[in-house]
């Protein structure tokens, strides 16, 4: 199984809107009380992450860095798809995957820029984004059928 690993940087905004009949599901918070700036930060995540969607939508959502992302995404076994993250603020943020997938382990750096990892689905998938000591802000997240 190959794995690759692809850094861009996005910082156009991009249509928030779905097309009429569209069941891709909407991208979730677990947050309340949100305030201002946070919620800068998480439009600069969605936006980043609309702007590098292909593919059907299989799961997204944004996270406090200091929350992290932890999610079991329902992926079909032997199929293709493809992760972006993206982290807006400071610091940085580290990707595991249980059960372990060759090469995939990597840094989201906080400044707006989207890394990508390719993967083939195995029986079943967690996957865990922490925060590196001191990071703040918000990481997102969209998993794409390919």
């Amino acid at each position: 199984m190959a794995s690759a690993f692809l850094l861009t940087s996005c910082t156009s905004g991009s249509d928030h809107g779905e097309a009429a009949g569209s069941s891709s599901p909407a991208p979730s918070t677990s947050r309340t009380g949100v305030g201002s700036s946070e919620t800068k930060l998480t439009k600069q995540v969605q936006d980043a992450l609309d702007a590098v969607r292909s593919g059907t939508l299989v799961e997204a959502g944004t996270e406090r860095v200091t929350d992290g992302i932890h999610t079991e995404p329902g992926l079909s076994e032997g199929k293709s798809y493809r992760l972006n993250l993206t982290c807006v603020g400071s610091g940085s943020a580290q990707v595991k995957f249980t059960p372990t997938i060759k090469g995939a382990k990597t840094t989201v750096p906080c400044d707006q820029s989207v890394v990508e990892q390719r993967i083939a689905a195995p029986k079943s998938l967690r996957i865990d984004v922490d925060g590196a000591k001191g990071a703040t802000g918000v990481i997102g997240w969209q998993i794409d059928a390919t």
